[in-house]
């Protein structure tokens, strides 16, 4: 089954190139390429893509609105930044909105399919610039205390490499466990810390009260 992605970027040229480029790809079909934010809700509550990808920069609505909005209709979808912006303020604001991935548009073809797979797949895909940032940001961090609901020891494992930023498939090997076994203990992270992505569930781990609100991001 082909992964349906859709596409947010203003500039014709780039989203048409986008848009070939996942066409051509085997396991990939672009179902919607839209030039702004406001045309993205519209068509994509209709055709409901897997993954997106966003630029921040556009028109009216801005990427980082469009992606907190897209969110709250479509939780399921993985959203993943494209766009010339790497600064501390726009990374973790489109982590806060909900984006499950960041890249930038010097990114190769190859490395922006390979990150749409990985996305789907339970990873966090980023650049090397933006992950170093970010893991900056974690070493500074002390983990907090874990609500009452108290997770058992798998689950807590999970949920350290989860913050780590592995997929799903690393946990699995990590410990020698199926992928589904990794997504029933992720969903029940998920119910016992009441958040409702990997990003949400990582920051509650994390307990990150050097950024602005970064504790309390929305999926």
């Amino acid at each position: 089954m082909k992964i349906n992605v859709g596409i947010v970027e203003d500039n014709r040229e780039v989203r048409e190139n986008w848009a070939k480029v996942l066409n051509a790809h085997p396991k990939l079909r672009c179902i919607a390429a839209c030039e702004s934010g406001e045309a993205a809700l519209k068509r994509f509550s209709e055709s409901r893509p897997d993954v997106v990808l966003m630029d921040i920069n556009l028109p009216g609505m801005s990427g980082i609105q469009c992606t907190a909005l897209l969110k709250q209709q479509l939780p399921k979808t993985q959203i993943i930044m494209v766009t010339i912006y790497s600064s501390n303020n726009a990374v973790f604001e489109a982590l806060k909105a909900g984006a499950s991935g960041y890249l930038l548009k010097n990114n190769s073809s190859d490395e922006v399919i390979r990150s749409i797979i990985e996305v789907v797949e339970g990873g966090a895909p980023m650049t090397g610039l933006i992950a170093r940032r970010v893991i900056e940001v974690f070493r500074r961090t002390v983990p907090r205390d874990l609500p009452a609901a108290q997770l058992t020891t798998r689950e807590t494992e999970v949920l350290q490499l989860v913050a780590k930023g592995y997929a799903n498939k690393e946990i699995a090997s990590q410990l020698d466990v199926g992928v589904s076994t990794v997504r029933t203990h992720i969903e029940h992270i998920y119910e016992k810390l009441h958040v409702h992505c990997r990003t949400q569930a990582a920051a509650k781990y994390l307990g990150d009260g050097s950024g602005p609100d970064f504790h309390s991001p929305k999926c």
